[in-house]
């Protein structure tokens, strides 16, 4: 069991975490009070837009070939060559986890480097399940940057904790799909350039549980889509990507923008969500990283009570256990993506990793608001985001409960248990 990364990757990870560091860091600060300021403002369209700053970023990350970095290992091919990765980064699970937890140091990075959830997920899901078609009008242009994609799972009115809930239909008739039916923290709809849903939708109610719902690609400008409003979460917009509550009223596309044929929705869901889970996972613990850092910058700069804040209540010893914890996350993480790298499927590692990252990272992120008092619950610093950010991980792509059911079911199974 290895999980040492090549050493293209150690060169891609050194090479993504300088570039962060110079080039995205300073950008970053200036737009989160330019954010802040517009918030207080009342907000308006100025939220939404990309600026030209993170534009001239992602032109300068792609000359450096920092640009799609997440495309697997066997599928980089000839879109690497095209889209600027030096012919093919070719990474593992386990190369690629370094590099993501470089970008989750800094909310804008994956974004630079067009290496952002739900875009990643979307795109894996083109390229090992899409038509030619498909790939042609929608993978490369999302590969290239030129548009942004959405993903439509999560329903208002059921509990979608349980995929096998949802309501709206997307019904084969004749030559098109037919989508009716609402949804919401459709994640990325929010974005000038988003130009295409994957939704997920019930086809054949009688099949087999998990034989009856389809992903469908659904351009946004399609008559009957309408983004209802966008979501906060807790008050952030997560602009300019967001979450918005989504409805379809008679829906009309090409049987041919089923992604894989009708049916296949859980089937290909699973090949989405491993390798996503492991890029989510390590950018909470490059999260987690940075609260830590901004906690030992505090406590060694301020004094109380005639002592540096490190050394009163305990604080040395929160220090140790957010590093012990980071430390351990980090390698339960390798662990399942060396499991994805071997053997293509680890549903309880996964499971498991994403119950442990988010945890972790909103227990250090929440000492680092502590030691920073006030300032910490501000924008003044990235913090207050950053907690919100692995919060909301913890309901993502399932809540806890369910994946620690997979975990209980797995181990429970070495007993004899069938479920």
């Amino acid at each position: 069991m290895d999980f040492s990364p090549s050493p293209r990757a150690v060169e891609l990870t050194e090479a993504v975490r300088a570039f962060v560091a110079a080039e995205i860091a300073p950008v970053e600060r200036h737009l989160d009070a330019r954010a802040s300021d517009a918030r207080r403002h009342g907000g308006g369209a100025d939220l939404w837009r990309v600026s030209d700053e993170v534009r001239g970023l992602q032109a300068k990350a792609r000359a450096l070939g920092l640009w799609n970095l997440f495309l697997p290992a066997g599928h980089e091919g000839p879109y690497a060559e095209r889209f600027g990765t030096r012919g093919g980064a070719g990474l593992t699970n386990v190369d690629y986890a370094p590099i993501a937890e470089a970008t989750g140091w800094s909310s804008l990075a994956p974004y630079v480097f067009n290496c952002n959830a739900p875009d990643t997920g979307n795109a894996e899901l083109l390229l090992r399940y899409g038509s030619p078609e498909q790939r042609e009008r929608w993978l490369e242009p999302l590969l290239d940057g030129r548009i942004r994609s959405a993903f439509a799972m999560t329903e208002p009115a059921v509990a979608s904790s349980d995929a096998t809930n949802m309501q709206l239909t997307a019904v084969v008739e004749g030559d098109d799909v037919v989508l009716d039916g609402r949804k919401w923290w459709t994640t990325g709809i929010g974005h000038p350039d988003c130009d295409v849903l994957i939704v997920m939708g019930l086809s054949a109610p009688d099949a087999p549980k998990h034989a009856r719902h389809s992903m469908v690609l659904v351009p946004l400008d399609t008559p009957g889509v309408k983004v209802e409003r966008m979501l906060d979460t807790m008050g952030f917009l997560d602009e300019p990507f967001g979450h918005g509550e989504v409805s379809f009223t008679d829906v009309r596309v090409p049987v041919a923008h089923v992604i894989g044929g009708p049916g296949r929705a859980f089937e290909l869901a699973q090949g989405r969500l491993g390798p996503g889970r492991v890029h989510h996972a390590m950018r909470m613990i490059g999260l987690a990283e940075r609260a830590l850092h901004l906690a030992c910058e505090r406590g060694l700069s301020r004094e109380a009570f005639g002592k540096r804040l490190v050394d009163l209540g305990g604080n040395r010893e929160r220090i140790a256990e957010a590093r012990i914890a980071i430390d351990s996350v980090r390698l339960l993480i390798l662990h399942a993506a060396w499991k994805l790298d071997r053997y293509g499927s680890a549903p309880s590692e996964v499971s498991a990793i994403k119950v442990a990252a988010p945890n972790v990272a909103q227990q250090v992120i929440d000492f680092a608001m502590q030691i920073h008092g006030g300032a910490g619950l501000s924008s003044d610093f990235p913090l207050a985001g950053a907690w919100t950010a692995a919060r909301a991980v913890r309901l993502a792509d399932g809540p806890d409960e369910v994946h620690k059911g997979v975990v209980a079911r797995a181990e429970l199974g070495k007993h004899g248990a069938l479920r």
